[in-house]
């Protein structure tokens, strides 16, 4: 049996298979397994048939004795997928403050006369990747109890925290319009998606039915799917018109009029202008109207705040590390350049600061490539050796190991391990970090 104190880190990627496990990062290791018996049960294990178009790399040392336990090529060069978030998330807890938050902020200018704002509001973004519409709710309503209902004025966005870059490094240009391949940007709501629901009409020959979640004017819906009664000759699709850079939500096909409600999520274009309309709708909503235009542009100087939405720092890892959230992750990594290089915040600046932060570690950093926060791009190329490297590093401090450990999914429990490992004596107590990309998946 394995003993109890180790880390893990697999990658398995078509055609190749990464499985790496190491102690508490210790440069000094002894390389003579104790356990014969492991090895063996691996080496039979790798021996199926399914392993002959993979590569196969292993690590497993041991945390308490620093025995490594088997290894298998595990200085070679992978895809990490998702475990680039334990890079990304070890660097945020380490760098920044415990105490540190990504906010959202609203300001107003010009001066109120009875109940109308002669001047404009906005909302400053921070990279919080968690912002949603209840959060808006929240904000609408703690500026309508200003009694303000007339704005004479515009709603203006600011999103100069960041660069103005969409994408990361690498993304492929024909994964939009996927949810997890948001844009992204420090002005973020509902992910920066939209989830859009089908359900059948009420008779066969009827259009089908289609609904958006939030409901909002921002999307056009485009319904060119019909009801039929017992055969679908064309399949459900549901998509946005990506090529012309718009909202127009396209649906076609056919839907059994005894089929259950489908649903489809969607990555918006301008999320920050996604998050500009909805406040606006959410402001009317509270009896707030805005009387000009919804704009991107710079708070000014003599703007003041009037109220701000805190999100903590440990709260965005855990879910970026246990629901594997990639707005969380590239979020997070601009963060990073902005809090540290100046803004605006790049990605480029954030693996900057992700490079240094591992190189004090005593990591060799020329042994790996990041291009990302997410792991979503195929340039990323790291080895099991330096991901349980970085794992190890993590257990130096009590405080920032539990911080860390928490953030990751519990084996049978929760996050993208809730239906894995259960029955095992993993259940309920591996905490690992999964990855998946087409071809590919790991898990640390």
């Amino acid at each position: 049996m394995i003993p109890s104190r180790t880390a893990i880190c697999f990658f398995f990627m078509l055609p190749i298979l990464l499985v790496a496990c190491m102690p508490a990062f210790q440069k000094t290791q002894r390389k003579l397994p104790k356990q014969p018996a492991l090895v063996e049960q691996i080496d039979l294990l790798l021996d199926d048939t399914l392993f002959i178009s993979t590569q196969v790399a292993i690590k497993v040392v041991s945390v308490d004795n620093r025995d490594v336990l088997y290894d298998r090529n595990s200085t070679l060069l992978f895809h990490p997928a998702s475990n680039m978030k334990l890079f990304t998330s070890a660097t945020a807890l380490v760098m920044l403050d415990e105490e540190f938050t990504l906010n959202t902020a609203l300001f107003m200018d010009g001066i109120v006369e009875d109940s109308v704002l002669n001047g404009n509001i906005y909302l400053k973004g921070f990279g919080d990747p968690l912002l949603d519409s209840v959060n808006l709710a929240t904000i609408a309503r703690e500026f309508a109890s200003r009694g303000i209902s007339f704005i004479n004025g515009n709603l203006v966005g600011d999103v100069s925290y960041f660069d103005d870059l969409y994408w990361g490094n690498g993304w492929m240009w024909d994964d939009e319009p996927e949810p997890t391949e948001m844009f992204i940007t420090p002005l973020s709501v509902n992910h920066n998606t939209i989830t859009v629901f089908v359900r059948p009409g009420m008779r066969s020959g009827d259009p089908a039915v289609v609904q958006a979640q939030p409901a909002t004017r921002y999307v056009e819906i485009l319904n060119e799917a019909i009801t039929v009664q017992d055969t679908v000759r064309e399949e459900l699709e549901v998509t946005r018109l990506w090529r012309d850079r718009s909202n127009v939500i396209h649906v076609t096909g056919e839907i059994l009029e005894t089929a259950s409600p489908e649903k489809q999520t969607l990555s918006v274009w301008k999320p920050e202008l996604y998050l500009l309309t909805l406040f606006d709708e959410e402001l009317q909503r509270h009896g707030v109207v805005v009387s000009d235009d919804l704009k991107i542009e710079t708070v000014p100087d003599d703007a003041h705040e009037m109220f701000k939405l805190e999100r903590p720092i440990d709260s965005v890892v855990v879910y970026l590390n246990k629901e594997s959230d990639n707005l969380s992750a590239e979020n997070i990594l601009k963060t990073l350049g902005a809090e540290f290089l100046g803004h605006p915040g790049t990605a480029e600046n954030g693996i900057l600061i992700m490079r240094d932060f591992i190189a004090a570690l005593g990591i060799d950093t020329t042994r790996f490539t990041v291009a990302d926060g997410s792991g979503v791009s195929r340039y990323n190329l790291v080895s099991a050796e330096t991901i349980i490297e970085v794992l190890l590093a993590m257990t130096w401090n009590p405080e920032i190991f539990k911080r860390f450990s928490t953030s990751l999914s519990i084996a049978g429990v929760d996050g993208t391990l809730e239906n894995r490992m259960k029955g095992t004596i993993a259940e309920g107590n591996a905490r690992a970090k999964t990855g998946t990309l087409r071809g590919v998946s790991n898990l640390s």
